[in-house]
């Protein structure tokens, strides 16, 4: 094999021996970059236990970084993420992580910057199948799977501010699946996630985003099957 990965022979319709390890791992990092929802400056890619252990040989790495970049699960575009990072200049690190954890066998910390120099943590896991989920988006813990379309917001915690939303996708008649939301803090800062049926229109968003106190309005569609 001259020291190639399988994931080399093979090529990204097969990408590896593990669809946790490679498959799983452009779908995160589409999920990561929808969740930044602006340009990303620069990205860290920390990996824990199995990822961490044997990401060069399941192309974990160029899994990673294509799905940074945008590229589906299929994209022929996979096997040259390195030459298309560096094109796009994109600043990445790699960094395996060897310590004792709790995190699930497959998990990767996106650390970012984004445009303007805002910094952006999110912890993500890959479960199999190509299933994915996030777990934590700087400190606050969530549920995200990218299976629906979804609202990411955060906002000060004060009374009333679920129903301005909630009344806004009413008008835009969207259908919400699930709503949760959840604190760090009583009277400080709030979060709300809420799946919908459909993506709100451009227009919707902006008005959320207009809501006194509402500090990140993040939409995301839902991931590619």
């Amino acid at each position: 094999m001259n020291g190639g990965s399988l994931f080399d022979i093979v090529g990204p319709i097969m990408v590896g021996p593990s669809s946790s390890h490679t498959a799983g791992a452009v779908r995160l990092a589409n999920l990561a970059r929808m969740v930044a929802s602006q340009p990303i400056q620069s990205v860290e890619f920390v990996l824990y236990n199995s990822f961490a252990q044997t990401y060069q040989g399941h192309g974990t790495d160029r899994g990673l970084i294509a799905g940074i970049l945008g590229y589906g699960v299929n994209d022929e575009r996979i096997r040259d993420a390195f030459t298309l990072a560096e094109a796009e200049r994109l600043n990445y690190r790699i960094t395996p992580f060897s310590g004792a954890n709790n995190y699930s066998p497959n998990t990767v910390i996106f650390n970012m910057i984004l445009q303007g120099g805002q910094p952006l943590s999110v912890v993500g896991h890959s479960i199999g199948g190509g299933k994915v989920y996030i777990s934590k988006i700087d400190d606050h813990n969530v549920s995200i799977r990218g299976e629906m379309p979804t609202l990411i917001l955060f906002y000060k915690d004060k009374p009333g501010m679920i129903w301005q939303v909630t009344k806004i996708l009413a008008e835009q008649t969207i259908n919400i699946a699930t709503l949760t939301c959840n604190r760090n803090q009583r009277g400080v800062e709030a979060f709300m996630i809420i799946t919908l049926d459909s993506l709100p229109p451009a227009e919707a968003v902006a008005e959320i985003r207009g809501i006194p106190d509402i500090y990140t309005v993040r939409s995301i569609d839902k991931l590619p099957a």
